[in-house]
């Protein structure tokens, strides 16, 4: 016998089953503090989740996580007095909604295309990037479709969950799924495929890698893509509101023109 009373017990399983609801309401980012409006998970940080590497949005050089998304984020960081945490996660954690609804980040900025089955998730921001997949093989290819790879049996890679491996698939390709954009260039670099698809600003930027000197770009497939932030579905309006008040300001006031160019090169006028 412990000792305890029934009543003592049902106390204890009362506080127990609070504590319980306490930290699932923790997990679910419901608590935190209001800053401008917006919603956080941490006191004096704006958590960012990301999936590494895919440079040139996000990457990590000399033990940091760099990028053009990084760098236009800090600036939602500045607006709000805060600091940006960027944490690893993994691309279908973050399309699905799933670690902004555990509370594990406050918004997410991983290169991602606005999609409507993606929109039903989480809450995009305004466009602020305009993306085309791109074909990168060996030099001295050229393919205006790919009914042409296809035609050549060309073996294709693709980046898993991401909008390169569906129009890869829409158009009847059976690619070779890589878990990262790291891993598809070494599938590339390997020989394990022939040609890869990928979001053309990140290919452009492994070929200015001179390791990658062999290869180029030997399609372009404008696809309408425009890239957006995310933010907890119905949740985090405040958020929402800011990072669409930054975006407009950069693009008024030059930073972001910077921004652009420092990790994607000339911006031609048609760029957001």
């Amino acid at each position: 016998m412990s000792g305890r009373s029934p009543r003592r017990l049902a106390l204890a399983a009362a506080g127990l089953a609070a504590l319980a609801l306490t930290a699932s309401a923790c997990g679910s980012g419901d608590s935190g503090v209001t800053v401008q409006g917006a919603k956080l998970i941490k006191k004096g940080e704006l958590t960012t989740c990301t999936h590494l590497p895919y440079p040139p949005f996000q990457s990590i050089q000399g033990g940091k996580v760099v990028g053009f998304d990084v760098d236009l984020i800090d600036l939602v960081a500045k607006k709000l007095g805060v600091t940006q945490k960027v944490v690893d996660t993994q691309f279908e954690t973050i399309k699905t909604g799933s670690a902004l609804n555990a509370g594990k980040c406050d918004l997410a900025a991983a290169g991602m295309t606005i999609k409507p089955d993606r929109a039903k998730l989480i809450d995009f921001t305004k466009p602020y990037f305009d993306a085309t997949q791109a074909l990168m093989g060996k030099k001295g290819q050229q393919f205006t479709s790919l009914d042409e790879v296809k035609a050549k049996k060309l073996k294709v890679g693709s980046q898993s969950s991401t909008t390169g491996e569906e129009y890869a698939h829409d158009n009847k390709i059976d690619s070779v799924s890589f878990k990262d954009s790291q891993a598809l260039l070494n599938g590339l670099r390997t020989g394990k495929v022939d040609v890869i698809i990928e979001d053309y600003p990140v290919v452009t930027g492994w070929l200015k890698d001179p390791a990658n000197s062999a290869y180029a770009v030997v399609a372009n497939f404008n696809t309408g893509e425009k890239y957006g932030f995310a933010v907890r579905k119905d949740k985090n309006k405040g958020l929402l509101d800011i990072i669409n008040q930054v975006i407009d300001q950069s693009q008024k006031d030059g930073s972001y023109k910077t921004i652009y160019e420092k990790w994607i090169g000339p911006m031609p006028k048609t760029q957001s």
